[in-house]
């Protein structure tokens, strides 16, 4: 078996930090716990990412280029079903190779932390609102549907790794269908 090249190590570290950071929160999440659930030594860990911190830097990085990427592929849709379905094969997409990342920008959305780890995720939750067209704030029960969507896509994401499901398509489809846009 070959060994694992420099970055498909980062790719690992990145997304178990990712899951963890959603799941627990950055101060609840010790870089022990990160090596471990990569198997990885804590000075082995801290030789990549010679801090707690840096490593969020580098996971939050991570998550708002992809972010980023979504939306620059939406951008020019008008606010819609189109826009919306472009918006969730992004996120799916991102799904199937970085479930931990979704984690995150979901725990974006839903976060009202006020340390330095909520305010940026917060940030990213804007980031997602913004490939979605929505304002919060203006249209409330469309960001709860867009947060519903993103939920029922992860939720997807998890049961398709049990086996079962065909892919990409059907979290789209699931999370298309908890926007309230009608299926043909």
């Amino acid at each position: 078996m070959p060994r694992p090249s420099r970055q498909q190590i980062d790719d690992e570290i990145l997304e178990t930090a990712a899951s963890l950071f959603a799941r627990h929160g950055f101060k609840q999440t010790s870089v022990q716990r990160i090596a471990d659930a990569v198997g990885y030594s804590k000075t082995g860990l801290l030789h990549r990412y010679p801090t707690k911190e840096a490593l969020q830097a580098a996971v939050i990085d991570r998550s708002v280029d992809e972010l980023r990427a979504i939306t620059a592929v939406v951008a020019d849709l008008p606010p819609g079903p189109d826009r919306d379905r472009a918006a969730l094969n992004g996120v799916a997409h991102l799904a199937m190779r970085r479930p931990g990342s979704v984690r995150l920008l979901l725990s974006g959305l839903l976060g009202e932390k006020d340390d330095d780890m909520g305010q940026t995720l917060k940030e990213v939750g804007a980031g997602v609102f913004e490939a979605f067209a929505v304002d919060p704030s203006a249209d409330p029960a469309r960001a709860l549907r867009v947060i519903g969507a993103l939920g029922a896509l992860a939720i997807a994401r998890i049961a398709l790794l049990e086996g079962g499901f065909e892919g990409e398509a059907e979290l789209v489809g699931i999370a298309f269908d908890a926007l309230g846009h009608p299926t043909h």
